[in-house]
């Protein structure tokens, strides 16, 4: 497969979009909205609602500051390394999926590090129910980890398809395993 001039430089080209967006973003909801005040976009469904989390996804571990700082520290420079050695086999997928993954993690991150909080708005009632409400990180987080996924059943695929070729002789017919 050839590679592009650029190399991986593209891949962290992603991860910093990704961390602008976020980064505009809360400072929209930050400089425009009171601290829990809401902006239905379609009805009940979908609203904008300011609020800070200063925990993980969903609310967990509240107040744990210096540990998030650490985890994301060494969770990113994971995702930098396997970029780099996701990118060398020549599937896309997987270094977009990082660069995703790298883009959320370190919006969050600067967050968490200056202001000991994250900002999150966007909220999705189901009925009686409401999703935790989360930001543009956390989405582009989710698309990353599901690329992710999908890349490791294909990648799985891949393998499969290239053991059937191995199994074919030179005539391009399959050899009876005895």
């Amino acid at each position: 497969m050839q590679r592009s001039r650029l190399g991986i430089l593209p891949y962290y080209g992603i991860a910093l979009l990704v961390f602008v967006i976020d980064y505009i973003t809360k400072k929209i909801i930050e400089r425009n909205l009171e601290l829990y005040e809401q902006i239905p976009v379609i009805g009940d469904f979908f609203l904008i609602t300011s609020i800070r989390n200063r925990g993980a996804a969903f609310g967990i571990l509240q107040g744990q500051r210096t540990f998030f700082v650490i985890v994301t520290i060494v969770v990113a420079a994971g995702i930098i390394w396997y970029l780099h050695r996701s990118y060398r086999k020549g599937h896309p997928m997987l270094p977009t999926a990082l660069a995703l993954v790298l883009g959320g993690a370190i919006g969050n991150f600067l967050d968490r590090a200056i202001y000991g909080e994250v900002v999150d708005f966007l909220q999705f009632n189901f009925g009686n129910w409401t999703f935790p409400i989360f930001n543009m990180a956390d989405t582009f987080l989710v698309c990353g980890v599901a690329l992710i996924i999908l890349d490791t059943f294909l990648e799985e695929r891949r393998s499969k398809d290239k053991n059937k070729e191995n199994e074919t002789d030179d005539n391009g017919e399959e050899q009876q395993l005895v």
